[in-house]
């Protein structure tokens, strides 16, 4: 079933409107790093490097920063232990599982027409 653009905003009123918080939700979301964050930490619980490591081409400084953006959103959990040397990891919360539910069917559809849709 899909729903349309009009179906949404009867349902949640200025939903993406300019000055609506799903502007700000969505450039979190759909930025190119955003989604690739989410879709590694979908392999689950995940260090620094590896992650760094699936997410191949991201930098260090932009990694930290759509982190800390995903963490604010609720959609990833960063969990520090007190060891020498300090380890974190990441993990999709509970929220990001249900994002990601529903994100991985677009993910697979654009992995599977990519190459068609730039080679036009």
């Amino acid at each position: 079933m899909v729903v349309s653009f009009a179906e949404i905003r009867a349902e949640v009123p200025g939903a993406f409107d300019e000055a609506c918080p799903t502007r700000v939700v969505l450039d979190h979301v759909m930025s190119k790093w955003g989604v690739l964050v989410l879709m590694a930490l979908t392999e689950g619980t995940t260090r620094w490097g590896e992650l760094r490591r699936r997410v191949d081409g991201i930098s260090e400084k932009m990694l930290a920063s759509t982190l800390r953006a995903l963490e604010k959103d609720g959609f990833v959990a960063r969990t520090s232990y007190p060891e020498v040397p300090p380890r974190v990891e990441y993990s999709l919360t509970p929220l990001g599982d249900e994002l990601m539910e529903r994100m991985m069917p677009l993910m697979a559809w654009i992995g599977a027409h990519a190459r068609d849709i730039v080679d036009r």
